[in-house]
């Protein structure tokens, strides 16, 4: 498997030139995110994930996590590096210095959450999900809670997961059927979750699980679910660790990837209930959910992200060494390697300008949660959530499908030798297979974009950020660059479908529901195509204009260019093509009887 380097000028680049470091270091809070200090996290983090974990990918993949007597066993090298990564700090980047954290912009630790899932996948499992369940019981959690558990998971020492499905909940929730029951001012839970991500591990010293369960009086639905602390261990007053709670990891999975990531099946009150405690109000758990998953579903995107870039680096250096065939240029010649080759250079593009697109839309709605989160001004910190809301899906789906298409394409640059385990694009490709289903699967993603995000608000935030996009690709059209006008041209032409496509949506999201729905996929790729190229284009323009930050070296932005215009011709133009199976898709999709299939 080929080493891997993050990379960290494109990173640069997209927060400095595209998201705007400087906005967001001028947010409460984020004065110290000064370019100096953002590059020095980024090389040390690299370090980390090119020195420390992605070494142990590839171990992991062929070790595995063990389950014995309900205790899990990581794979070898796993326990010393995670104990490096709370050594560091890197658990706590974007959270309260007031518990420990670093109180970095969001959208930094997105870059960060790119090295770790790019360098082992598997591993970032673990600290994404404490991640997301720091945020909710930061937002959610009364402050006795936040006393006992924010600092111990914000430092990395104890861990968190999100206990959700079961085996007859899976993505829907309002059948869920753990129950907890009163028991002075703590609750027993009794019940099984299935498919509970590092539910057991031995890389911390407790584990805290978020834990979905129903009272007994409870309404039918998801509006009766409410949400409960069930830690692995009991916390005495003093904040030591007290005895084992009745929760147990019963089973493990046998998977397609991720083989080192745990995914356990946890057993509630066995023996007399599992202490939870509840938080925030009764009937509301699903409520307060949301925040952990919408966390998880941008760092799965990230994911998608992390995957591409790793299996363009695998397949860019193998393209490198192979030989095979002569070049089309010099047909009398010697035989040369195949990133001669144009096909292999098409197919290397594509990788490539995948991550670089899908990198910096997510980087972009990690700018968002931090305006959300962050800025005094109301009106501003309503339009940030607003553009999070409507990307929040977007980079989800459109990530994860992509690494799973760019993840696919590495294999076949390897050819014969991308089929065999031991070249590594094999697991790359297996490992990204997860993605585009969990946290939501990618159906799911699309329909929450177009009943959720464009239909439920009469498509304004969708036009706002249509209209955003317009101005880029007007000015990137008008200019007397060849190049400028061949992406801000493509850009318009990908804009004016997806605003048709939008309006159609709009005219059918409430009277034809299920005409929406058979084509909601279509419409988030589309509108990922074009959000990408919209990204792509302010890329571009950056170059054009004299990039903001300095120390680019001009083979750096020359390729910037490059790859936008590569995106201009290769991607967009495939939004076109998506507008009739959207719109008339419909008719096949829903025309046969169940017996017909």
């Amino acid at each position: 498997m080929t080493d891997y380097t993050a990379p960290i000028n494109d990173m640069r680049f997209v927060l400095n030139e595209l998201v705007g470091l400087d906005r967001l270091a001028a947010l409460p809070g984020c004065d110290s995110a000064t370019p100096d200090l953002v590059d020095a996290v980024l090389e040390e983090a690299g370090k980390l994930a090119a020195g420390v974990l992605a070494p142990l990918n590839r171990v992991g993949d062929r070790e595995g996590a063990k389950l014995k007597d309900g205790a899990v066993k990581t794979a070898t090298g796993f326990p010393d590096a995670y104990r490096q990564f709370i050594d560091g700090g890197w658990n706590g980047v974007p959270f309260d210095p007031d518990f420990g954290g670093m109180g970095l912009p969001w959208a930094i630790a997105f870059a960060l959450q790119e090295m770790w899932q790019a360098a082992n996948m598997a591993f970032a499992l673990c600290p994404m999900l404490t991640q997301g369940a720091t945020e909710l019981l930061a937002e959610h959690g009364n402050d006795a809670q936040k006393a006992v558990y924010l600092a111990k998971m914000i430092s990395g020492e104890w861990s968190g997961t999100m206990n959700l499905t079961e085996p007859a909940a899976g993505s829907d929730l309002a059948v869920v059927r753990v129950k907890a029951v009163a028991d002075g001012d703590a609750y027993r839970i009794f019940g099984q979750k299935i498919f509970i991500t590092h539910g057991e591990q031995d890389l911390t010293e407790n584990i805290i699980h978020l834990t979905l369960a129903r009272l007994p009086d409870a309404p039918a639905g998801s509006k009766g679910i409410s949400l409960f602390i069930v830690p692995k261990f009991l916390v005495n007053a003093d904040g030591s660790l007290g005895e084992r709670n009745d929760v147990w990891c019963t089973g493990l999975e046998h998977k397609l990837g991720i083989m080192a990531s745990p995914t356990a099946t946890m057993t509630f009150g066995d023996n007399g209930g599992a202490i939870g405690y509840l938080i925030g109000q009764p009937n509301r758990g699903l409520e307060y959910m949301f925040t952990m998953m919408n966390n998880a579903r941008l760092v799965v995107g990230l994911q998608g992200v992390a995957i591409s870039e790793r299996a363009y680096q695998q397949a860019r250096e193998f393209a490198k060494i192979r030989i095979q065939s002569k070049s089309m240029t010099e047909p009398k010649g010697p035989s040369v390697s195949i990133i001669h080759h144009p096909d292999v250079r098409r197919m290397l593009l594509t990788m490539k300008v995948a991550a670089e697109a899908s990198r910096a839309l997510a980087y972009e709605a990690g700018a968002g949660l931090d305006i959300a989160k962050r800025d005094p001004d109301p009106a501003k910190a309503k339009a940030g959530q607003a553009r999070v809301d409507l990307l929040t899906p977007i980079v989800k789906a459109w990530s994860t499908d992509l690494g799973c298409e760019v993840a696919s394409i590495g294999v076949q640059v390897h050819g014969g030798m991308g089929f065999v385990e031991e070249t590594g694009a094999a697991q790359h490709y297996r490992d990204a297979r997860i993605a585009p289903i969990y946290e939501g699967t990618n159906g799911i993603q699309a329909n929450d974009l177009v009943f959720r995000k464009v239909v439920r608000d009469g498509g304004a935030s969708a036009r706002v950020y249509i209209a955003e996009m317009k101005e880029v690709a007007d000015d990137l059209a008008g200019r007397n660059h060849e190049a400028a006008v061949e992406i801000g041209s493509s850009l318009q032409q990908g804009l004016e479908v997806l605003e048709q496509a939008t309006a159609w949506i709009l005219e059918n999201g409430k009277s034809q529901p299920v005409a929406v729905a058979a084509g909601a996929c279509h419409y988030l790729r589309m509108f990922g195509l074009v959000a990408g190229g919209g990204m792509m284009a302010r890329s571009a323009r950056a170059v054009l204009d004299g990039p903001k930050g300095e120390g680019y070296a001009p083979s750096f932005l020359e390729a910037k260019l490059v790859s936008a215009r590569f995106y201009a011709t290769q991607f967009l133009p495939q939004a076109t093509g998506l507008l009739v199976p959207l719109t008339d898709g419909h008719r096949t999709v829903m025309a046969l009887n169940e017996d017909q299939f």
